[in-house]
C-alpha cells in the first residue's frame, strides 16, 4: 500500500478541490494518507467547512505544534512515507522553502524529507503571473493578483533538487497514479 504524508498550509485557494481529490484518491486507490496541517491550515479548513469532512474520511489529522511536532520530519527521514504532497501551499510557505527557511512543521518536513530523498510535490495555486479567481466560503468569487515576487519564489522551487512543483490539482492525481504504476502497487 502506498503511504503518503499530505501537508496542508493556510491556503484557501483550491482547498475544496484538493480535499475532494484527497478523498477520491484514498478511496479509489486504497491509499494510506496521513494529514499534517499547519495551525493556519486547520483554521482555513474550518472556515471552508472541510474539517469535519476530513475527520470523517481520515483516521487522524495532525496539527502543527512546532517545527518538529508532530514528528513528521523524523517519519519522512526513516522511510515511513513513499511520497510527501503539500497542497495547497501558501505563498509564505513557498517563500520560506525557496530561501531554505525551515521553521515550521511543513517547511522543516520538506527540508528533512528531501534529505532522505522522499519524493516531494508542492502545489502552490498562485504559480503564474496575473489575476486568478478563487472561491471563498459562501461561494463568493474573489479576484487576486499574483505578484511577480511570489512567482519568482515558485520558480526557485522548480530549480531545487528533490522538489517537483505541480501547477494544478489534476497533476496531484497524475503524480500519485504514476507512482502507483511505477512502484508496481496494484491499481
Amino acid at each position: 500500500m502506498v503511504k503518503i504524508a499530505w501537508g496542508i498550509t493556510g491556503c484557501g485557494d483550491k482547498i475544496e478541490e484538493v480535499v475532494h481529490t484527497m478523498i477520491f484518491l484514498k478511496n479509489e486507490y486504497k491509499l494510506d494518507i496521513d494529514i499534517y496541517t499547519s495551525k493556519s491550515g486547520k483554521a482555513v479548513l474550518k472556515w471552508y467547512r472541510l474539517w469535519g469532512l476530513l475527520m470523517d474520511e481520515f483516521y487522524d489529522i495532525k496539527v502543527e505544534m512546532d517545527a518538529n511536532a508532530p514528528f513528521l520530519p523524523g517519519k519522512l527521514q526513516t522511510g515511513k512515507y513513499d511520497l510527501f504532497i503539500i497542497a495547497p501551499t501558501t505563498a509564505n510557505t513557498v517563500a520560506k522553502v525557496s530561501h531554505c527557511i525551515a521553521d515550521t512543521l511543513i517547511t522543516n518536513s520538506i527540508a528533512q524529507g528531501i534529505k532522505a530523498k522522499v519524493p516531494t510535490y508542492i502545489y502552490p495555486p498562485d504559480n503564474r503571473l496575473g489575476e486568478i479567481e478563487t472561491i471563498i466560503p459562501g461561494g463568493k468569487i474573489l479576484k487576486l493578483h499574483i505578484r511577480k515576487e511570489d512567482v519568482e519564489n515558485v520558480n526557485k522551487l522548480r530549480k531545487m533538487d528533490g522538489i517537483e512543483v505541480l501547477d494544478n490539482v489534476d497533476e496531484i492525481k497524475e503524480v500519485i497514479i504514476d507512482y502507483i504504476k511505477r512502484s508496481k502497487h496494484i491499481l
